[in-house]
């Protein structure tokens, strides 16, 4: 497969006005990525499943991520006087990070036997309603992963033919993979608590007052 370099400047030249990061990747899997701009992502997605070369036919596996708020510290060199002389001086600053969430895509080609190609778009924000262009029309295959990302994540994918929650249940409330997310200590909606939920039951309920008794004034 062509190097990320050659596939970027490709989906540049094919899908006017996209705009495409490659985002590397430090960890020792060096499984560096492109990034789509929202906009473009679903003329880009149809490029890569169809331009003959390329032909990735196949979404493997779609996951999200939760980047929280961060500070970034960054250290840079500036001119400073000093006791009356010109010096060059390091100076580190804090950069307020804004939090967002991702969906990652994994793409093969069984027509060419080739991959992995990992794209990903990146949400505006954590609000509730934070969105995404849904991939599902051109991977049929992203569907039940897209869901499982608006389940457990809170990415709404525009455009997806079916998004309902598919591992939480209906009446559910938040989304359990967010970093910020705290369980509650109230599992009564638990039938069969075990380990660590059976204790957290139990001392939940020895809080309660007994059937019969009066709550305390």
């Amino acid at each position: 497969m062509e190097a990320l370099e050659q596939i970027k400047a490709r989906i540049e030249a094919a899908v006017p006005g996209a705009i495409i990061e490659i985002v590397r990747n430090t960890s020792p899997s060096q499984q560096n990525s492109l990034r789509l701009d929202n906009e473009h992502a679903r003329q880009v997605a149809k490029f890569l499943r169809d331009d003959p070369v390329l032909r990735l036919d196949f979404c493997s596996n779609a996951t999200g991520v939760d980047w929280l708020d961060r500070i970034v510290k960054k250290t840079v060199k500036v001119k400073k006087v000093v006791d009356g002389e010109e010096k060059e001086v390091a100076e580190t600053t804090e950069e307020k990070t804004p939090g967002y969430l991702e969906a990652v895509y994994h793409l093969y080609s069984i027509t060419h036997k080739h991959g992995p190609l990992i794209i990903r778009m990146r949400t505006a924000d954590r609000a509730e309603n934070a969105g995404l262009p849904s991939l599902t029309p051109i991977w049929r295959s992203a569907e039940f992963q897209e869901r499982e990302i608006f389940d457990l994540y809170g990415v709404r994918f525009e455009g997806h033919p079916d998004l309902r929650r598919i591992l939480m249940w209906d009446e559910f409330e938040d989304h359990p993979m967010r970093k910020d997310y705290r369980d509650p200590d109230d599992y009564e909606y638990e039938p069969t608590p075990h380990d660590d939920v059976l204790e957290k039951a139990k001392r939940h309920y020895a809080a309660r007052p007994a059937e019969g008794e009066l709550e305390p004034s």
